[in-house]
C-alpha cells in the first residue's frame, strides 16, 4: 500500500465512491468547506461522485446540500439506492428476508448470549428494549426481535433492509468472525461502528455489489471508479475499485484491502486526493 501522494490515480476516472462516517465526514458530522469544494470541482470535471454508506436514506441530511449532478446515495451497505434530489426516495431495494433476519437472531442469541438486536426497514428502524436507543428515531417500535421481523408488524409490507445485533461485552471484531462462522452461510455480515455492533444484509448484499450494479446500468468499469473508506464495511468496495484509499484513521482490514492511503478524515483526506486527481487530469488535457 503507497500513500497519497505515492499512489498513482486513473488517467480518466469516472466515478468517486465515497463513504462517509470516518471518510468523508469529520468526526463532528460535517463537511470541511475544502471537500464541499473538491465534489464540486469533480462533478464540474465530469466525475460522478456516490456516497456509499450504512446510513439509511434518511440520515442523509449530513450531506444532502452538497449534492450536484446526480444526487445517487448507496445506503444500508448496499441494500438500498437512493434519490438525494427527490427526499431519499429510494430506487432499489435489496432486502433481508424476514425468515433468514429470524434465523440469524436465533443463531446468534445461541452463540452469543446476550445480544440484542434491531430491525432497519424502509420505513424506519426498531429495536429491541435491551438494545442501545437511536435518539434520532424517537418513534421506534420497541419490542422483541421476533415480534419486529413478524409480517404484520411494524410497518407491513416494509422490506427489511439490515438485521443489526449488539452485544455489551464481546470485542467488536471476535463478534463479527463469531457471526460469520454461525452464520454467514446465510447472511452478509460487517460492522462500521467502533463497538460491537454488527449490520447483517441479505447473502451477497455489500457496498461493493450495489455499486457494482450502479456502475453496470452506467457502463462504467471497476478500474474507473476511485474508492474511499475505513471500515470493515468498506473493505469490499476498497478491493472491488480499480483505485482506493483507506483514510489515515482507518481499521487494519480497510488498509489492507485498499491500494492507496490518504490522510485522516479530519485533515480531508478524501478532498487531498479528488484535489490531486483533477489537477493530474488537468495536467494530461483529459477531455470531459
Amino acid at each position: 500500500m503507497t500513500s497519497a501522494t505515492e499512489q498513482p490515480v486513473p488517467a480518466a476516472p469516472r466515478l468517486i465512491a465515497t463513504d462517509l462516517d470516518g471518510t468523508l465526514l469529520r468526526d463532528d458530522k460535517t463537511v470541511s468547506d475544502r471537500t464541499v469544494a473538491a465534489l464540486a470541482a469533480a462533478e464540474e470535471a465530469g466525475i460522478e461522485v456516490f456516497f456509499v454508506t450504512g446510513r439509511p436514506a434518511r440520515w442523509m441530511g449530513v450531506v444532502s446540500d452538497h449534492v450536484h449532478g446526480h444526487g445517487m446515495a448507496i445506503c444500508a451497505n448496499g441494500a438500498a439506492v437512493a434519490d438525494l434530489h427527490a427526499d431519499g426516495r429510494l430506487l432499489k431495494v435489496r432486502a433481508l428476508e424476514r425468515a433468514v433476519a429470524l434465523d440469524v437472531v436465533h443463531t446468534l442469541r445461541a452463540a452469543a448470549p446476550g445480544t440484542s438486536f434491531a430491525v432497519e426497514l424502509a420505513t424506519g428502524i426498531h429495536y429491541e428494549p435491551a438494545y442501545p436507543p437511536f435518539f434520532m428515531d424517537p418513534g421506534a417500535t420497541v419490542a422483541v426481535a421476533e415480534k419486529l421481523l413478524h409480517e404484520e408488524t411494524p410497518g407491513a409490507g416494509a422490506p427489511v433492509l439490515k438485521l443489526l445485533a449488539h452485544h455489551g461485552e464481546l470485542a467488536p471484531d471476535d463478534f463479527l468472525a463469531l457471526a460469520r462462522t454461525v452464520a454467514g452461510d446465510r447472511a452478509s455480515f460487517t460492522r462500521s461502528s467502533p463497538t460491537a455492533l454488527l449490520e447483517v444484509s441479505g447473502p451477497g448484499v455489500s457496498k461493493a455489489s450495489t455499486l457494482e450494479l450502479c456502475c453496470a446500468e452506467r457502463g462504467i468499469t471497476s478500474e474507473e471508479v476511485v474508492a474511499f473508506g475505513d471500515m470493515p464495511n468498506d473493505v469490499e468496495m476498497l478491493s472491488w475499485a480499480g483505485t482506493s484509499y483507506a483514510m489515515g484513521n482507518a481499521h487494519p482490514a480497510a488498509l489492507a484491502a485498499a491500494s492507496g492511503r490518504t490522510v485522516t478524515n479530519n485533515e480531508d483526506g478524501v478532498a487531498v486526493v479528488i484535489e490531486r486527481l483533477i489537477a493530474e487530469r488537468a495536467g494530461l488535457g483529459v477531455e470531459r
